[in-house]
């Protein structure tokens, strides 16, 4: 897998760190103050959304009282100390990013998150010291499945799309990086697990940990 890649992109959520629990409770408590509950449905309409367009989804959607700033404010407000004491990464990702630091391949975080909380996450686990670059899909036009932002992050890495490899968990994230032109590892996610298959179908690889890549025993799909 590695030897046909010169740089790698990261997923945040779900692929590089264990966090999508976090924003399961954040929907319950916010949409609850507004009289509404989260649905499935609502999971699968906001996924590869960026933190901005989801925002301006949930205002349009539940005719909320606040601005789109508001909103991401709150959400930020939410989750900042989750993201900081309490999400950890995802098994054996801290020793291959350390891998790839020490093999000098220049890595990125391509993610629909915030800036704040990505790099909450990062310093409380400690491998804030192995990105190059970190790009969201708020800086971009467009949020995943569009190739925007993987694009943005193999630019700033100085690498060709066809040259990176990128991680993702979830349909709309691996459909962003075959749609630039990547090939696309798919990690395996609980809260993704009832659309695995389509996962499975997208991608090129497959990986339960992080450890199967450098023992070699990831899946080739």
């Amino acid at each position: 897998m590695l030897e046909q890649a010169e740089a790698v992109i990261f997923d945040l959520d779900g692929t590089l760190v264990d966090s999508m629990w976090v924003w399961t409770d954040i929907d319950i408590d916010f949409l609850g103050r507004y009289g509404y509950a989260p649905t499935p449905e609502l999971t699968v309409a906001i996924e590869g959304m960026g933190f901005t367009e989801t925002a301006v989804y949930f205002r349009e959607r539940f005719s909320l009282p606040l601005t789109i700033e508001e909103i991401k404010e709150e959400w930020n407000r939410m989750a900042l100390g989750v993201y900081g004491t309490r999400v950890p990464m995802k098994p054996g990702a801290a020793a291959f990013l350390r891998y790839l630091r020490d093999n000098a391949y220049p890595v990125a975080i391509a993610s629909s998150n915030s800036q704040e909380l990505i790099r909450a996450a990062l310093a409380n686990n400690r491998v804030d010291d192995c990105f190059d670059a970190i790009v969201t899909s708020c800086e971009v036009a467009k949020g995943k499945p569009s190739p925007d932002v993987y694009l943005a992050a193999a630019q700033k890495l100085s690498v060709r799309p066809e040259r990176c490899l990128v991680f993702e968990d979830v349909p709309m994230g691996v459909l962003a990086g075959k749609n630039a032109g990547m090939r696309v590892c798919a990690m395996e996610d609980d809260f993704s697990s009832a659309r695995k298959e389509e996962v499975r179908r997208l991608a090129d690889y497959y990986i339960r940990s992080y450890d199967e890549i450098l023992d070699g025993s990831y899946e080739i799909l």
